[in-house]
């Protein structure tokens, strides 16, 4: 193990290729992947969540890959199971004596897991989110931002569900007296790879691979889910893909309108994920960007950094 760092980390935004990226470097310095995307997690979620589970086999073989495919889309997987499941996937690969590597574009999720914050098992509360319910989400920011002004700051914005989980946090941390510092043992010592495209070519991307992901089914792999058993409600709260292709199956939007939403809510979604990891830099964690998806300045971060190609 490299004594300056433990973990190497791949983040950026959607469609910038962070998976290709992480796995050439699981090759070369002989690592293990972690997602770093709290979607991921959910399995029959494949092509709406981009797990590109093919770039994981290679002409050199297979790359091991963890905290993909382990809950059920009706389950409320949450940052507390994430974390929990990071630290133990961590120690299990570091056993093997393996880098592991941390590749996703949820912020939170990753800065949760690396910095060190110690995240208490909060209960649901469906009383509070119903009352929550339908309420705008410039109001529920606001609401968030009283309750916990820490919370807030460390709370992915990008959906409403999302900013109600943080105000239920928010209360039940304020009511049970609990701090919401971080006290987790700081274990890790993240070398950051970040992959920055100019606006316009994230863009494109985004839109290319929007009308490729289309093309390969993921309006079926929606109504798959929901022949299954996924409730339409619980997709929508999902969110980006699962909420407009769920939305166009229950007869709510039109085709049409699907796509042009869902680009212009992607196109968004990455520009707060910019947000959020340039946020993670002001809190103190050191980036390292390469311009797009460059993959020899990524291997001189990592070599001048002190790590080593497994082989050599």
């Amino acid at each position: 193990m490299n004594k300056n760092f433990n973990i190497i980390t791949v983040t950026g935004p959607t469609a910038c290729g962070k998976t290709r990226i992480a796995v050439r470097i699981a090759l070369r310095y002989g690592g293990e992947i972690i997602s770093g995307d709290s979607r991921q997690v959910y399995r029959g979620m494949d092509i709406g969540t981009g797990k590109d589970l093919d770039e994981y086999i290679t002409e050199s073989g297979p790359v091991p890959y963890h905290l993909i495919d382990i809950a059920d889309p009706s389950e409320d997987y949450n940052l507390f199971r994430y974390v929990n499941d990071f630290d133990k996937t961590f120690d299990l690969i570091t056993g093997r004596k393996k880098i592991p590597v941390l590749c996703g574009g949820s912020g939170l999720y990753i800065e949760a897991a690396v910095k060190g914050y110690d995240l208490p098992d909060i209960p649901e509360n469906n009383g509070l989110r119903e009352e929550l319910e339908g309420i705008p989400k410039e109001k529920l920011l606001s609401i968030l931002k009283e309750e916990s002004p820490e919370i807030y700051s460390r709370t992915d914005i990008s959906s409403s569900r999302r900013i109600i989980r943080g105000i239920e946090i928010a209360r039940y941390m304020k009511n049970s007296n609990i701090s919401a510092e971080p006290k987790r043992p700081a274990r890790y010592t993240p070398l950051v790879i970040a992959v920055a495209f100019p606006r316009e070519e994230v863009i494109r991307r985004i839109d290319s691979r929007l009308d490729k992901r289309l093309k390969e089914g993921m309006i079926s792999e929606v109504e798959t889910l929901i022949k299954q058993g996924v409730p339409v409600s619980r997709l929508i709260k999902l969110g980006l893909e699962y909420r407009y292709c769920a939305m166009y199956l229950n007869g709510e939007i039109a085709y049409d309108r699907m796509v042009e939403k869902l680009g212009t809510e992607i196109h968004r979604f990455a520009k707060r994920q910019m947000t959020w990891l340039r946020g993670m830099e002001r809190r103190g964690l050191p980036f390292h960007w390469i311009k797009g998806d460059d993959i020899d300045a990524a291997f001189d971060i990592i070599d001048n950094a002190g790590f080593r190609p497994a082989d050599s």
